[in-house]
């Protein structure tokens, strides 16, 4: 379980909005989600979060703040299954 306040910029919610996800499905994700990539060499330490809301699966990545429990919202999709094995934790080869 992730626990963070989640910061959506615009471009995150222009994204969410073409792709029908709602700030109630990322938390949902968030919520129940776990982390299956890290990124520290991003200009903030981020990473890929794989979490459910309702029966959909969703990737949300997060650009953290390390000095507290907020996290930026950078992206939310659901993952494809040509890209991802069929769990969604691993890429394809």
């Amino acid at each position: 379980m992730l626990r963070v306040k989640a910061i959506y910029r615009i471009h995150t919610i222009q994204r969410m909005f073409e792709r029908d996800v709602s700030t109630a499905d990322v938390h949902a994700a968030l919520e129940n989600g776990h982390t299956i990539e890290t990124y520290p060499d991003t200009l903030a330490p981020a990473r890929l979060v794989l979490g459910h809301a309702g029966k959909r699966s969703l990737h949300v990545v997060l650009a953290e703040n390390p000095a507290d429990d907020q996290a930026i919202v950078v992206t939310v999709y659901q993952p494809e299954p040509a890209r991802w094995e069929a769990d969604f934790e691993r890429r394809k080869a």
